[in-house]
């Protein structure tokens, strides 16, 4: 369990590892790995008075690029954004 509460429309994601290689089998290089688009919901917030978050812990789901903000806890990665830079639930 994390120990971090999101605030109002805010979730906190786990983004799932890029990839390690290509569908051919070529080993893509860290510098050349883009950043995931996709992850884990394992936090959300309250969400506000009157919009209530859809989103719910154990989702998974799209995000945009350069969406959230980096963040570390207990020495994982995670990602914290508005529930409004997520574009859907898969």
């Amino acid at each position: 369990m994390l120990k971090i509460k999101p605030l109002a429309d805010r979730v906190v994601i786990e983004a799932s590892p890029a990839k390690q290689q290509t569908s051919s089998g070529i080993i893509i290089p860290d510098t050349a790995k883009e950043k995931p688009q996709k992850g884990n919901v394992v936090a959300v917030g309250g969400g506000k008075k009157d919009d209530p978050l859809t989103v719910k812990i154990g989702d998974i789901v799209l995000y945009g690029k350069y969406s959230g903000t980096e963040i570390e806890i207990d020495g994982k990665e995670y990602l914290i954004m508005r529930e409004s830079d997520i574009y859907a639930i898969i």
